[in-house]
């Protein structure tokens, strides 16, 4: 597993052009669990870029996969904002990295990746909350928790579909079988929402190793009573090893504390309305 950057208390990301500023804290953090032997999940925690990747259980070289990506994304860091063209680009490169590392035996190495970027158009800071896989992004803002990501994933079509119920889709016995992976059969095309940024938010960013071991009831208990960041990781990560840690975990826990939004206005950018749905919340 590869863990690239660390927690970090008032951070302010700005765009020097535009006066645009956010003032964040987070925290990360990733367990192998009770029953694996190795840690295929990776995260990135580097402003403006904050993503999980999990590498696909039983493929080889699973944890290559979520290192790839993890390092594509990060080439994003820097003290300001990106956009979704540059994320796509990153995972564009990440999937050329994947492709030279791996060898004959390995051509079937996948992650998932989850993530939430901070973006600056003409008129508003916003979240660019991006996903492929089952990993998954929740908001808790305004005392509600929020599953902003959909899964990608065979139980979640049945959901839809009226089949099952969510509770039900946690004992699926394909729960662990998704529908898409980043890979290097397939271009990375994340499915994409866009949030004003606003204080008061608080994102969760983790592998499927987390939300199998706790309910929404419970993520949003433990978001809602824990006051930083890494308290709210450590007892999220606590909760699950109790529950049984049945897969690798991974938590990002990232808070908004300050916005200042650009000193001019406009009509969003092309770019960010071809993406994906906006959301003001």
């Amino acid at each position: 597993m590869t863990e690239i950057g660390s927690g970090a208390t008032g951070y302010t990301v700005r765009d020097l052009n535009t006066g645009a500023s956010v003032t964040l804290s987070w925290a990360a953090v990733s367990d192998v669990g009770h029953h694996r032997q190795n840690n295929e999940d990776s995260y990135v925690v580097s402003p403006p870029v904050f993503a999980v990747a999990d590498g696909m259980g039983g493929h080889s070289a699973g944890d290559v996969a979520s290192d790839s990506v993890v390092r594509g994304l990060s080439t994003l860091s820097g003290n300001g904002f990106t956009t979704t063209d540059a994320i796509n680009s990153a995972l564009r490169g990440a999937v050329d990295l994947l492709a030279a590392s791996l060898g004959e035996t390995q051509q079937g190495a996948g992650t998932t990746v989850t993530g939430a970027a901070l973006t600056c158009d003409q008129d508003s800071v916003r979240w660019a909350v991006f996903n492929i896989g089952d990993s998954r992004v929740y908001l808790y803002y305004g005392d509600k928790l929020m599953q902003v990501t959909t899964d990608d994933s065979v139980v979640q079509q049945l959901v839809d579909a009226g089949q099952i119920t969510r509770e039900e889709a946690h004992t699926h016995p394909h729960s662990n079988v998704i529908t898409r992976a980043v890979g290097i059969d397939d271009e990375p095309i994340p499915t994409y929402s866009l949030f004003d940024a606003r204080p008061g938010m608080r994102f969760l960013l983790c592998s499927d190793g987390l939300n199998k071991e706790i309910i929404d009831e419970g993520i949003e208990h433990y978001l809602k009573t824990s006051p930083t960041p890494q308290e709210a990781v450590d007892n999220l990560l606590r909760e699950a090893l109790t529950n049984s840690g049945r897969d690798n975990i991974t938590i990002v826990v990232v808070d908004v504390h300050g916005v200042t939004q650009p000193m001019f206005t406009g009509e969003p950018s092309s770019e960010d309305t071809a993406t994906g749905g906006y959301v003001s919340v």
